[in-house]
């Protein structure tokens, strides 16, 4: 190949390079957001919120996060207690491929590639027919480190909208529809 070859070769190669990165870094997931109103900006931060618990189904693991006032009605007992939570009592839960970590001894199971983000909060005048709450899923692409709000081709199914957990958490409705429970500290 001609010096003028490589040059155009190792041009274009650059030009893909930046396009790509571009791309990756041009996503604002804070602009996502679920039909029904509940978008990706009301949960920001939530990457330095306290555990809550953690869980492991299988096929992955997760973190369950909670903002200040999701941790404050944990430690005042709810929803133990029979009270439900505060309006702004925010989650998340941040799941990863489960991966078998060979080289450590147990061999315990990790979080690998991350595959989706899901958010609830409380809010009972906004989600009133929904118990309060509402729901979003984000589904993450490891190869484009971007996200996109859920559809009902994921799994599990997302109605796409702001109500599309509560079908799910009805099964929990005496626990304020919070399935995760505080983790002993």
């Amino acid at each position: 190949m001609s010096r003028k070859g490589i040059l155009i070769s190792l041009s274009v190669a650059v030009c893909v390079v930046l396009t790509a990165m571009t791309i990756y870094a041009s996503q604002d997931k804070y602009s996502l957001q679920v039909p029904g109103g509940l978008a990706f900006s009301e949960f920001r931060g939530y990457e330095t919120w306290e555990v809550i618990n953690v869980s492991h189904n299988g096929k992955a693991v997760a973190a369950i996060l909670g903002n200040p006032t999701m941790i404050e009605a944990y430690k005042a007992g709810i929803p133990g207690n029979g009270k439900p939570f505060p309006d702004g009592a925010k989650m998340a839960k941040i799941h990863w491929s489960a991966t078998q970590n060979d080289d450590t001894p147990g061999k315990p199971f990790v979080g690998g590639a991350q595959t989706n983000t899901d958010f609830m909060v409380k809010d009972s005048k906004r989600f009133a027919d929904s118990g309060g709450w509402g729901w979003a899923a984000f589904e993450y692409d490891a190869a484009s480190g971007t996200f996109r709000p859920g559809n009902e081709n994921d799994r599990p199914p997302q109605a796409h909208d702001a109500k599309c957990g509560f079908a799910c958490h009805t099964e929990v409705k005496k626990l304020d529809y919070v399935f995760t429970t505080y983790g002993t500290r």
